[in-house]
This record gives structure tokens, sequence and C-alpha cells, in this order.
């Protein structure tokens, strides 16, 4: 036998050796690790599933709302978006209640609405951003339904330079002054939608039309 064969050999069985001390150690753990992922993964991948069907689910359920709603059928769908409420999935209950809070709009129940959506907008549950969704919805109605005070309690704070909802409440709020009497806010309002880049054009343009027509009536700003 070659030196180099008789010193393979030698290598070959302490390495077997050393694998067969670290099982020995180790062996236990290695199992218990393996069966560990095994573990975690199944039941990854079953979380995954059940809470993607019950998303799905709760999907359809809105959808199937909508459409009773589309359709005229208001208090089928009124009861659809209140169980989805209670039952849902994810962004689907406050999705419902939204919906559920314009219906109530539609069918003329103001009162209702606004409640619905400040119910919304107080919630800390609810993401920021359907929050300010909320607080704009309850104020455009507030313009024909409450008063100037009302008004800038909900939009007030959306009006800042960084809210992308900036335009519309500054819209809502330019109505609510003009309404009370208070034509230099609503001028001052809709001015900074005028030269506000960011304005929507057909924003901008209702901005331009309520200036001049405050302008018509022989109240200057």
């Amino acid at each position: 036998m070659s030196d180099d064969s008789f010193f393979r050999e030698v290598n070959q069985e302490l390495r077997q050796d050393q694998a067969k001390a670290l099982w020995d150690r180790y062996g236990t753990y290695i199992v218990a690790a393996a069966i560990a992922v095994v573990v975690a993964t199944s039941a990854y991948v079953a979380w995954d599933y059940w809470t993607g069907l019950r998303a799905n689910r709760s999907g359809d359920a809105y959808l199937a709302a909508l459409t009773l709603a589309r359709d005229g059928r208001t208090e089928e769908a009124k009861t659809a978006l209140a169980r989805l409420e209670d039952e849902g999935y994810g962004a689907y209950p406050v999705l419902a209640r939204m919906r559920g809070a314009t219906l109530l709009a539609e069918a003329g129940d103001h009162q209702g609405a606004i409640a619905g959506f400040d119910s919304v907008s107080n919630d800390r549950a609810v993401p920021e951003s359907i929050r300010d969704m909320a607080r704009l919805r309850a104020g455009l109605l507030l313009v024909d339904h409450g008063t100037y005070a009302d008004v800038s309690a909900r939009v007030e704070a959306l009006t800042a330079e960084t809210n992308t909802l900036r335009h519309s409440a500054r819209e809502a709020l330019a109505l609510a002054a003009w309404k009370d009497g208070r034509a230099a806010d609503a001028m001052a309002l809709l001015e900074q939608i005028t030269d506000d880049e960011g304005a929507p054009g057909n924003v901008r343009q209702r901005a331009e039309l309520m200036s001049e027509l405050i302008r018509g009536s022989g109240v200057s700003s």
C-alpha cells in the first residue's frame, strides 16, 4: 500500500470517528431542529392558506353587498355589510363600515352617516389613511348638514401641505366658510387650492369658479 493510500484511509477513518462523535453528542438536537423546521413550515403553510381563504370569503361577501346596493336592495346590503363588520377579515370590516355609512347618506340619513364616518375616524385600530378619508367624508356631509365649526373639527387637520387629501379638505372648509358668511376665509382657502400645483384639475376649476362667485356677490377677499 502506498503512503498516499494509507494516509487517505487514516483520514477517512478519522473523519468517520469525528462524525460519529458529533452525532452521538448533537444528533438529538439535530433531529429536534429538523422536526421543528418541518412543524413551523407546515404551520405557516396552514396559516397562510387559512388567512387567504378568510380574505377571499370576505372579499366575495363585500362584492356581494356592493351588488345588492347597486341593485337598489339597500336593506339587504346593510344587513350584509353589518355581518361583514362582525365576521369579516383583514380590511373588509372597516370597508364595510365606510360603505354602510355611505348607504345611510344616500338614503337621506345624514346624521347616521356622519356618526358612522366619525366612528371610523375615531377608531385607532383603523389605518390613518382610512381614518382621514372618514374625516373628509363626514366633513363634506356637514357642509350642508352642520356648521362651519363642525366641518372644521373634521377637516382642518387635513388641510396641511403634507396631507394628500388637502385639496378636498380645503374645498370643504371653503364651502363651509362661505356658507357661514366668512368670505375672506373662503377666498384664502380657495387661493391655496388654485396656487397648489399638485391640485387636481377639476378641484382647481371648482375653486376658480367659487372664487368668481364670491367676487360676483360683491364680497372682496
